[in-house]
């Protein structure tokens, strides 16, 4: 295996999935917000529910792209484990930290969420990768997704005669209920839960699969169409074990790792395309940007969040202030919320922009 020079697709596509989850994470009026831009109630696959996955796919091939030249160059691996502990835990205490905002209210945390769950994923899969090859890892994956699948629609659900698969009512959830501490999402779940945790490892298999075959030696054309046949065959699958094992990013089901794996190879497939071979960078630079520091960013925007969505104006928030603006206008107050929204992209931008020009890059 010849390790390349950096992917400059892969730190584009990092940074618009960041961009993508400020946009929906912060509407300008829950109320009023485009369908595609929330979250699939139950079953189904929403544009937004592919964010959270394909971020999840680029710590993959990332993880693939950053140890495989660690592995090269003979570093210890005991250092390199100091490292990846050390790595996840931070992530997961800013997770924890922003959780606790704006109250610091410490009886009511949540103990999981965006963050702690990359944090776990990378933890795992970086493990993985240091230690097994690439057939290997294929096979853990298969593995945990078969096994899941199998506990959730073949045991029943405690305190039922039969496995469900309803909202708060099925295997995970009642493992949510036993065992997790702190304060749950929906209150009797989580869709970070405990079990659907393990599905959500898979997505970053899936992008280790990925980043190793960018980095063997195949001409780069080829790779593009490796990465295109991959994507579409696993989104062909996820489909077909969507009919037994609906697609849920809720519960993280099998059907959706496939799928969102799918889509993640073919959106990488795409920018690897347009960026490092025919070397298009128009409209990509501020992709660019964001991806240079996308946790920091990410963390940025939690914090910003609280003077543009917190900070009450004659008794309402700023962003309610906006949309009340253009009340009775001829468009619709979907469309303003979704203004309000990009403009917060935009703010944030501006740091990261100044990080970017100043060659400053947070590295948790």
């Amino acid at each position: 295996m010849t390790v390349t020079k950096r992917l400059i697709s892969l730190d584009v596509m990092r940074g618009f999935t960041v961009a993508a989850m400020i946009l929906v994470n912060f509407p300008g009026s829950e109320q009023f917000s485009y369908a595609p831009l929330n979250h699939s109630k139950w079953n189904g696959l929403s544009p937004t529910d592919l964010i959270a996955p394909i971020f999840l796919f680029v710590v993959g091939v990332s993880i693939a792209f950053a140890y495989s030249k660690r592995l090269e160059m003979g570093l210890p691996k005991a250092e390199m484990y100091k490292k990846i502990i050390w790595r996840a835990l931070k992530i997961y205490l800013v997770g924890l930290f922003l959780n606790l905002l704006p109250d610091f209210n410490f009886a009511e945390l949540r103990y999981t969420g965006t963050l702690p769950r990359i944090a776990l994923v990378f933890l795992f899969c970086a493990v993985v990768f240091l230690n097994t090859d690439w057939k290997k890892q294929a096979w853990i994956g298969l593995a945990i997704l078969v096994a899941y699948w199998l506990a959730m629609l073949f045991i029943p659900t405690p305190g039922y005669d039969r496995p469900m698969l309803e909202p708060g009512v099925n295997l995970a959830a009642w493992i949510d209920t036993q065992f997790l501490p702190g304060t749950m999402w929906q209150k009797t779940w989580d869709p970070e839960g405990i079990l659907s945790t393990f599905p959500s490892f898979v997505t970053g298999i899936s992008g280790m699969l990925a980043g190793r075959m960018l980095l063997g030696n195949h001409e780069k054309r080829d790779k593009v169409i490796y990465l295109m046949i991959g994507g579409f065959t696993s989104l062909i699958l996820g489909y077909l074990w969507n009919l037994h094992f609906p697609c849920n990013e809720n519960i993280w089901s099998s059907s959706f790792v496939l799928i969102t794996s799918g889509a993640g190879a073919l959106f990488l497939g795409t920018f690897y395309y347009l960026i490092d071979i025919l070397d298009f960078h128009k409209f990509t630079e501020g992709g660019l940007i964001f991806g240079a520091n996308a946790i920091a960013v990410y963390f940025l925007a939690d914090i910003l969040a609280l003077l543009f969505y917190g900070v009450k104006i004659s008794g309402a928030p700023l962003n309610d202030h906006f949309i009340s603006l253009f009340v009775g206008s001829s468009l619709s107050p979907q469309f303003w919320s979704m203004i309000y929204a990009l403009l917060f992209v935009m703010v944030n931008f501006i740091p990261a922009l100044i990080l970017y020009r100043k060659k400053v890059f947070i590295k948790l």
